[in-house]
């Protein structure tokens, strides 16, 4: 049942200790870095301040969209508009972009995040580039 608490008049109730003053106090940004990984399958944006720190996250699977739908153009532009509305309560301005990845996802999510009005500093492609693979397998014995 929990403890009953009498409230007198004049004084306000409040959650226990002291204020927390971490939620009042709001992260504010002006320059952050935009990563885009885009999958056949998948597309995520980080956005992370300057040093790397994660700021913001958002994928188009956590705006529910299911199976192949995850990896369309349609899918990415909500991802980057969904993660622009984030970045604008932070109060980000300029942001750089370092994209990862073939899908077709990668253009369609910087669209749709310097749609609501970001000015972009550099474009960055990091996608991994295969050197000659791993070593081929032994000649089978039959």
């Amino acid at each position: 049942m929990g403890k009953k608490r009498i409230v007198a008049k004049g004084e306000t109730e409040s959650t226990g200790g002291t204020a927390r003053s971490s939620a009042s106090k709001k992260r504010v940004l002006v320059r952050a870095v935009l990563y885009v990984e885009s999958t056949y399958n998948n597309t995520k944006l980080t956005l992370t301040d300057e040093k790397g720190n994660v700021v913001a996250f958002s994928s188009s699977g956590a705006l529910g969209f299911q199976g192949a739908k995850k990896g369309t153009p349609f899918a990415a532009a909500k991802v980057g508009e969904t993660l622009a509305t984030k970045a604008q309560a932070i109060g980000v301005k300029e942001v750089s972009v370092i994209v990862k990845g073939v899908g077709s996802g990668r253009e369609s999510s910087i669209r749709g995040f310097v749609n609501k009005g970001f000015s972009i500093i550099s474009i960055k492609d990091a996608t991994p580039v295969p050197h000659n693979g791993p070593r081929p397998p032994r000649a089978r014995r039959v």
